[in-house]
């Protein structure tokens, strides 16, 4: 099954729920080109949520759905509020959502945690997912340990319904990578940060078109909250703190606000530019629509040409 037979989207693509970007508005642009958007709930609670996802229904007639961190302080109530707004299609992270499945069900909504190991996957497929995202610790963010290429294939034989793959995923020879190691589709965060629609800052977004294969480091292992960020003067003094033994209440303070600071000040010296490895590969700012067509057509090539490899 391809993901998009379980989206009714053009693409069998999926954008990341990337907090304090992610809105209503960037998520319908990204429904409106193809893919499944996400409206990200990180940073806000039931009511602000509610909001953007009303925005998003208002910008597109397109399928589109909400990514649930579970560890959000108001995580009951938007659980709750997913239910009342209808929301089709809800991506986890950060926890089990097995207490809110059966009111998701109910409604109608399909369901897809993203997972960092077979037992999570296992987990979440006895909880009732309909699928999973098995995202490797390539990606932005808030990382797993394995790498897409070695989670992603035992994710596949692992369990028995559609996996989606994450994490290193910005061109067609990737994408033709993952359905070859069993994926149903991908789900994409660093290549659309650079879209014309990305809410980030342009600064922001020139970072990431000047960032080379090196460019990122993992912040936060210490504390068991690893994050993929662009290497900056923020990136360097908290891993210099980490070395140093800090504790979790001066790293807190040192990152307090700092994803904004770059999100919405542009600040990319002291801002949080989380960004997968793939951000080595950004060349150009481009509407997001070319950036879907491209990645589709490419991975349909790519696949192609691996049919007429000779070994």
């Amino acid at each position: 099954m391809k993901l998009n037979d379980l989206t009714g989207t053009k693409y069998p693509i999926i954008q990341g729920g990337m907090a304090n970007i992610a809105t209503g508005e960037f998520a319908a642009a990204v429904s409106n080109a193809g893919a499944l958007g996400l409206v990200a709930s990180g940073g806000m609670n039931a009511e602000a949520l509610r909001e953007q996802i009303r925005i998003c229904k208002s910008k597109t007639d397109k399928p589109f759905g909400v990514n649930l961190m579970l560890m959000n302080p108001d995580v009951e109530n938007i659980a709750q509020m997913l239910v009342e707004e209808k929301v089709q299609y809800i991506t986890t992270g950060a926890g089990n959502p097995g207490k809110y499945m059966a009111a998701w069900k109910a409604m109608g909504a399909k369901v897809f945690p993203v997972v960092a190991s077979v037992a999570l996957a296992k987990m979440m497929v006895r909880a009732g997912a309909d699928a999973v995202i098995a995202e490797g610790g390539e990606s932005g963010g808030h990382v797993g340990d394995m790498t897409t290429m070695t989670l992603l294939p035992q994710v596949v034989a692992a369990v028995d319904v559609p996996v989606i793959a994450a994490g290193g995923i910005a061109s067609g020879k990737q994408m033709a990578a993952a359905f070859l190691m069993g994926a149903c589709g991908v789900q994409i965060g660093t290549c659309l940060l650079v879209s014309e629609e990305c809410p980030i800052h342009d600064n922001y977004k020139q970072a990431l078109i000047k960032a080379k294969d090196n460019a990122t480091t993992v912040t936060g292992r210490s504390q068991g909250a690893p994050v993929r960020v662009i290497k900056n003067e923020m990136a360097r003094e908290y891993l210099k703190l980490e070395a140093d033994g800090a504790g979790r209440e001066e790293l807190e303070r040192m990152t307090l606000g700092s994803l904004r600071k770059a999100v919405v000040e542009g600040d990319t010296v002291h801002g949080s530019l989380m960004a997968g490895q793939t951000c080595g590969q950004l060349t150009a700012i481009r509407p997001v629509v070319e950036i879907l067509d491209d990645l589709y057509v490419n991975t349909k090539q790519s696949l192609c040409d691996a049919a007429s490899i000779v070994i």
